[in-house]
């Protein structure tokens, strides 16, 4: 289980399993994934060597790189008004906080508080090119110079907003990740999530799992599993199958709910209770 079974086995089935496994737990997920505990790392994932690793990779992506963003940021200001870059402050390693860097890709908003903070297909309005951008990832591009400043690494957790941190990070946020990797359509997916509930449905289903997949590879990582993650999200090769099962949302608790409830084997207060109208 974990990190490994990512990249063993047949696609097809070995994502799915890591999934249901972590899904299906003794314990409450939730609990254990608000808890205050730090992140294990592994020896590979907390050494200098992966430090010097990432940066060496940074910097003979320049090349490429550096094109890329000029490009992009001459799409973003030439289809929409406002600035290229969207900043926005996130937690980092050891509860410290960072602006990060992303290409925008929605509307100037006059109110930001108005805006919802998760991000689902059909509960935001986009750019021209702003859907083309999420797609190919292209909007984090700017997060290359976090990298290089030692604010992200190229694999870890990905950085998220305070209200949706549950553990202190002991390690970099990450570019990209195992659970990014899991869950790289994830606004198709809140999309089936009413609007008024995407924020409780995040917080009681998706956070628990996510937490528990970037746990579950940090403390395994080694140089060739995060190369694999790495040259996997490069070519897109994500197989995000999992997405296809997540739970339902529950509306209320009928008879259906408890059912479910009952084989995913989800204690009382769990937190799903917040999806309630």
């Amino acid at each position: 289980m974990g990190a490994r079974s990512l990249f063993s086995g047949h696609p097809e089935t070995t994502l799915l399993s890591v999934f249901h496994a972590l899904y299906k737990p003794q314990q409450c997920i939730a609990a254990a994934a608000n808890s205050d505990s730090e992140m294990q790392l592994s020896a590979w994932a907390g050494s200098a060597a992966r430090r010097v690793f990432e940066v060496a990779c940074v910097l003979c992506a320049l090349p490429v790189s550096l094109p890329v963003f000029v490009l992009v940021w001459l799409a973003v200001r030439l289809t929409s008004a406002g600035p290229a870059l969207f900043r926005q402050v996130r937690m980092g390693r050891d509860g410290r906080a960072f602006t990060i860097l992303k290409f925008r890709t929605m509307p100037v908003c006059i109110d930001p508080a108005s805006r919802p903070t998760l991000t689902s297909s059909n509960n935001q309005q986009f750019t021209l090119i702003g859907p083309f951008l999420r797609r190919w990832k292209l909007d984090e591009v700017p997060q290359l110079i976090h990298i290089l400043r030692g604010e992200m690494s190229l694999v870890g957790p990905r950085p998220k907003l305070a209200c949706y941190e549950s553990v202190r990070l002991a390690c970099r946020p990450g570019l990209t990740g195992f659970a990014t990797m899991v869950f790289a359509r994830e606004e198709m997916a809140l999309a089936k999530v009413p609007r008024e509930q995407v924020d409780a449905y995040y917080q009681a289903v998706v956070k628990p799992f996510k937490c528990r997949l970037d746990a579950e590879y940090m403390a395994r990582a080694t140089f060739l599993t995060d190369l694999k993650i790495i040259l996997k999200s490069v070519f897109r090769d994500w197989n995000d199958l999992a997405l296809s099962e997540l739970p339902p949302w529950l509306p209320q608790d009928d008879e259906s709910a408890k059912r479910w409830r009952t084989e995913q084997a989800l204690p009382a207060g769990d937190g799903l209770h917040e999806l309630r109208p």
